[in-house]
């Protein structure tokens, strides 16, 4: 994979988030029930919906980080002493996935075959796949503890074949070997006598059988008729449910495949996933609400119960037989062989499994695993998926290999597969699905506080206009016209200044609350014709 084809997907990645950010932003800011139909519309597994590229070949870059329990005292182990080991790594790997296969169902349901390869990444590790690391012999103490109860003739068999073999309890192999395979003679003589007990042929090594392969046939629900449905897992390689396990409710494949979930997500929803590695189904819990590079995440954490034996959480009593609390005996799906499956260093199991092994320091930081989901979409945007490997160990009489060794159960790895979105994909992401719903929100405000000052400038001046021209129009009582002579207003015949009352010098009638003592009727006002005037019997002639 070149640096290039990473280029040309982020620019399809980006103008995916650019075309389903109206989607986002009817969601938070305009019309919710809109933007929810529109981002169902094009989250859903279709070729016509904007986000089938991004589901077809994810766009975050995924890492694989291995750390190995070196075993420091193997000869003293031997001797019945406590197990001493130091941390080395991480030796981290780029993760390549592709979706193949892909075939649409008439039940709504989209089978695929997702392929992976690792490539590793020697300027993000600390050691190379050089490296030599003492670990115990997993073939060897499996067998060991296989054949703990068969006869002694068979025990003694197999204590001269390893011897002739050259096998021993612990050996000293490289990185690359230990993960990716190693020939081992013991492998080959099982394989030509017992053709059937061991699930691989030639090499063996802890991820031998995932790099260059794929994780099984899964059919997904594609949402497209039942969107409350979308992601959710029909069946992984024609089966409903597993045979692994005890009880039903553990053999069920619950959840997605686990690289993507439904949108429109709340602290009440939980994340669960179909891990044919851990060969269960796993479930997430809601922590805390947070940021990833400015963009709002729901964070979903592992809980205390996930590892708990039946006694402390009665519905994974069908994982048992089971040990101490906080480990997964998963020896029903890897070949019989006494594995377990943890938090690393056995964080959030029993301390006494932690206890057993020098070098062991759990801690919550360091050791728990995450997932931080955008709400809105569904979308992975911060990952790290962080377990351990661990082997059950002690003497099995009759085996001279295994010595004295005392019961324990003895780390071999630990591994975290993380990724978080970055680059383009990211900006865009940001920039279309955050910052333009957040600038739309606020400008709401804007817009209603500017139409509401438009709308008063109108009416402000519609006040202004209208004030003087109410005071202009309303007419004075003086300046109305001369009413009709009534017997309820006398007329004043004579002038007062005794003038004759002839028809030329009558003087025109005036209304009674007349002011005389004003220049014009129109000038004068109620307190000076009541104040200064009296009343009209004042106005009497002479």
């Amino acid at each position: 994979m070149n640096a290039s084809g990473r280029r040309d997907r982020s620019g399809s990645w980006a103008a995916v988030y650019l075309e389903t950010a109206p989607c986002v932003v009817g969601v938070k800011v305009l019309d919710e029930g809109t933007g929810r139909l529109c981002l169902t519309q094009n989250v859903r597994i279709d070729p016509s919906s904007l986000s089938f590229n991004m589901w077809k070949e994810i766009p975050v870059p995924f890492f694989l980080s291995v750390y190995f329990f070196d075993v420091i005292n193997p000869s003293a182990i031997l001797l019945g002493e406590k197990p001493q080991v130091r941390e080395r790594g991480p030796y981290v790997y780029r993760e390549f996935r592709h979706k193949d296969n892909i075939t649409f169902n008439d039940n709504d349901t989209v089978s695929f075959l997702e392929h992976r390869s690792f490539q590793f990444q020697p300027d993000r590790s600390r050691g190379l796949e050089s490296d030599y690391i003492v670990m115990p012999n997993i073939l060897v103490l499996g067998a060991a503890m296989m054949m703990e109860n068969k006869p002694m003739s068979m025990k003694l068999v197999m204590t001269l074949a390893f011897s002739t073999l050259g096998e021993r309890a612990f050996m000293n192999r490289t990185v690359g070997e230990i993960l990716w395979g190693y020939e081992d003679p013991l492998v080959h003589l099982v394989n030509k006598y017992f053709p059937d007990m061991l699930p691989f042929k030639g090499k063996f090594g802890l991820f031998a059988e995932l790099n260059n392969s794929d994780s099984g046939l899964f059919t997904v629900f594609t949402g497209v008729k039942d969107f409350n449905r979308i992601h959710l897992v029909d069946k992984w390689n024609g089966l409903s449910k597993v045979t692994y396990w005890h009880s039903d409710q553990c053999n069920m494949i619950n959840g997605t495949s686990g690289q993507m979930w439904a949108p429109f997500m709340t602290p009440e929803t939980s994340l669960e996933f179909y891990s044919p590695e851990a060969c269960r189904s796993m479930n997430l819990i809601y922590k805390e609400a947070g940021t990833f590079e400015g963009i709002p995440t729901y964070r979903f954490v592992a809980p205390s119960t996930l590892f708990a034996n039946g006694s402390v959480y009665p519905p994974n009593e069908g994982f048992c037989p089971c040990r101490e609390s906080g480990i997964q005996n998963i020896s029903t799906c890897r070949f019989n062989a006494p594995l377990f499956l943890s938090h690393p260093h056995f964080y959030n199991a029993d301390p006494t499994l932690a206890e057993a092994v020098l070098g062991l320091h759990p801690n919550p930081e360091e050791h728990s695993l995450f997932l931080d989901i955008h709400p809105v979409t569904g979308i992975p945007m911060n990952c790290s998926v962080k377990l351990q490997l661990s082997l059950y160990i002690k003497a099995v009489k009759g085996i001279g290999q295994t010595g004295k060794i005392e019961p324990v159960v003895l780390p071999l790895m630990w591994f975290e597969e993380s990724g978080a979105m970055e680059g383009q994909p990211l900006q865009t992401f940001y920039t279309q699905l955050v910052l333009v719903p957040n600038v739309l929100h606020y400008a709401q405000y804007v817009l209603l506080g500017l139409g509401c000052f438009l709308l008063l400038i109108p009416i402000l001046h519609q006040i202004r206009s209208q004030g003087p021209r109410d005071v202009r129009s309303q007419p004075s009582v003086a300046a109305e016209p001369s009413r009709l002579p009534s017997p309820y207003t006398p007329l004043l015949q004579d002038s007062l200044g005794g003038q004759p009352t002839g028809p030329k010098a009558r003087v025109p009638p005036r209304l009674p609350h007349a002011c005389p003592h004003t220049a014009h009727p129109r000038h004068a006002s109620t307190r000076q014709c009541t104040g200064v005037c009296g009343h009209t019997q004042g106005w009497s002639q002479g």
